[in-house]
């Protein structure tokens, strides 16, 4: 357990701004898609239980497959500029240890 806290330490110690800024904006941009995601998905059933109440049930199958989509498509989108920005800033930080 001791070695692994140490290893943390001099990685966090190595990072240095950069490598930090970098992983920090990575974190960020997975939880901008996960929030746009969500807030797409809320839209399309909102709109879907409006056309449910206006009587318009094929409109609201396809406002609710519209949201849906759509928030899979930001969910996946920020989870991929995310992950790659972290990996960039731990290679950054593995760098600075050699």
């Amino acid at each position: 357990m001791m070695k692994y806290v140490l290893l943390v330490l001099v990685v966090w110690c190595a990072w240095g701004q950069s490598a930090g800024k970098e992983i920090g904006r990575g974190a960020g941009d997975i939880g901008k898609g996960a929030a746009k995601g969500v807030g797409n998905l809320a839209k399309g059933a909102g709109q879907g239980a409006l056309d449910l109440a206006t009587l318009h049930p094929i409109n609201a199958a396809a406002s609710l497959g519209k949201g849906a989509g759509t928030a899979g498509k930001d969910v996946t989108v920020g989870a991929l500029k995310g992950t790659g920005k972290i990996g960039k800033g731990v290679g950054k930080a593995i760098k600075k240890l050699f």
